[in-house]
């Protein structure tokens, strides 16, 4: 039952992938200015630009230049950048790990954060400890990304030291050094969504009945928040994440341009403040189809945690 799920989900992408191809075609055609100009700057004339336009194909109507875009795309070529002049496709391939690290990264530390909390104010409920657990995360969910981010770098980076303010590093372990920023602060607003709903999710099973008759049998409290209480309380959490990791990409858009970080969220700005429509595009089509995975992997994971989901 599972594959034939796994492929009617697969064949469900194709149509969001199809849309999201139109979508991001069009929309950035409306973004003001043009590549040429963007590429030659304010100083070049209008033959020049004129010209460049026609050697980049987009002095074509936009019914043929979608065309030949999508018989490109047919073939796995997502064309070439505009201003750096390579493959787009080679782009996401080397910049794209970068970006799955950090973004898993960030999903790693915000779990670390949240179940922890969530359960001792779920716990401790209607005490100072819950009381400021939620205060705190609801501050954090409040602040910005590139706040959080700007406030990170500039008291444990550059005041204090601690950690590089930008780079990748060299290695696996160079990369969790110079990534724990970055991943702080995609984590720390994963975290605040998290405890909210997790901490809620604790207090409705620690009052069910099978937990009562735990209690009851004299099954110690640590069994029974692990066992019963946290298996149970995490499937609506397990969701949670998945929804959220497409929120943890955009806000890499925003991290990776603060800490310098060469992945595809740095890339992206790059492209929109030149105007590079193929990397552009890419980029989007390529978001598309990761987040429309990584919510298949979490309807397995939500049944895979809770038997009584059927798969349909």
């Amino acid at each position: 039952m599972h594959t034939s799920y796994v492929v009617k989900r697969l064949l469900q992408i194709v149509p969001t992938f199809l849309a999201v191809m139109l979508l991001v075609f069009l929309l950035v055609r409306l973004l003001p200015g043009d590549p040429a100009s963007a590429i030659l700057g304010d100083r070049a004339t209008t033959e020049i630009v004129e010209r460049t336009n026609r050697e980049l194909g987009l002095d074509q109507p936009l019914p043929v230049q979608f065309g030949i875009f999508v018989q490109r795309l047919l073939t796995g070529d997502l064309g070439d950048s505009i201003s750096l002049k390579v493959p787009v496709m080679r782009l996401i391939v080397e910049r794209l790990p970068v970006t799955l690290f950090l973004t898993v990264y960030a999903a790693v530390l915000g779990v670390l954060l949240a179940v922890p909390l969530a359960v001792l104010a779920a716990v401790r409920r209607n005490t100072w400890v819950d009381a400021l657990i939620r205060g705190v995360f609801q501050v954090g969910l409040s602040l910005p990304v590139f706040y959080v981010a700007l406030q990170l770098l500039t008291l444990l980076g550059a005041r204090l030291g601690w950690f590089p303010i930008g780079g990748y590093g060299e290695g696996f372990g160079g990369h969790l050094y110079h990534l724990f920023l970055p991943a702080l602060t995609l984590g720390l607003n994963l975290a605040a969504v998290l405890v909210r709903t997790l901490r809620s999710a604790v207090i409705e099973v620690l009052t069910a009945e099978y937990v009562e008759f735990a209690r009851a049998k004299g099954m110690a409290a640590r069994v029974i928040l692990s066992r019963h209480v946290l298996r149970n309380a995490l499937i609506s959490t397990v969701t949670l994440l998945g929804l959220n990791i497409g929120a943890l990409i955009g806000g890499a858009v925003i991290t990776e341009t603060v800490f310098a970080i060469p992945g595809v969220g740095r890339l992206m700005v790059d492209a929109i403040f030149g105007r590079d429509y193929p990397v552009i595009q890419g980029l989007t089509l390529t978001f598309a189809v990761l987040v429309s995975l990584v919510f298949l992997v979490t309807d397995l994971l939500h049944a895979r945690l809770d038997p009584r989901t059927e798969l349909s």
